[in-house]
């Protein structure tokens, strides 16, 4: 069965917004526990649980052109983040004793959102570097923004394996748009290959290399 090229882009579409909704879920709810850690209110957990869960896709929305970014005009970005937001601040004893899987849906919405944001970038026609590049910005974004809310150093300069496990998965993307494959398959792929790396690097540590600062001459 052949299907329409107008239905086509229907389903591509569908499944953008699902991926998007999910991860902004996901890392609404990160972003969430982040603000009870530093004993936040609740208007400012909420904050963080926007911020985290929104950061990314707007600046990739302002940079390609597709203004108001999604995450603003479509109430359910708001509607999710919230939802997130709000199972945090009351139910964050429970979430809280499941760390690991914290972690776990912490890879699942890197995975996520840096696939959408490399399909949503290929949909406005940008390049494979900078598809592969806004990619990675739509995963790490709110996770930046969320840390500077806080005054930490942004988990993507110093933890295991992230942004590069971000950038990985966009390649990935990029490279099946390149080869004209069916966009579903390689964004599973994609977003395997990101979630693989990322939970490899906490079991496991993996890192980049680390500068060591100049010894002090005595």
């Amino acid at each position: 069965m052949i299907i329409p090229i107008a239905n086509e882009k229907v389903l591509i579409s569908t499944f953008l917004v699902v991926v998007d909704l999910v991860g902004t879920f996901v890392f609404a709810l990160s972003g969430a526990m982040a603000g009870v850690k530093h004993r936040l209110d609740l208007f400012g957990v909420l904050v963080l649980s926007f911020a985290s869960a929104t950061a990314g896709g707007i600046t990739r929305d302002v940079l390609i052109g597709a203004i108001p970014p999604a995450s603003i005009h479509d109430w359910r970005y708001v509607g999710v983040s919230v939802l997130a937001g709000l199972a945090a601040f009351f139910w964050h004893p429970a979430i809280n004793r499941l760390q690991s899987l914290v972690l776990f849906f912490d890879a699942v919405g890197l995975a996520l959102f840096a696939v959408a944001g490399t399909l949503k970038a290929l949909a406005f026609h940008l390049g494979p570097v900078a598809a592969s590049l806004l990619g990675m910005l739509t995963g790490i974004g709110g996770g930046m923004v969320r840390d500077i809310l806080v005054s930490e150093v942004p988990a993507v300069l110093s933890a295991e394996l992230y942004a590069v496990a971000a950038l990985a998965g966009a390649a990935v993307v990029v490279l099946g748009n390149m080869l004209h494959l069916p966009s579903s398959p390689v964004a599973i792929a994609g977003a395997l290959l990101c979630f693989g790396l990322r939970m490899g690097a906490i079991k496991r540590n993996w890192r980049l290399p680390i500068a060591s600062p100049p010894r002090q001459a005595k």
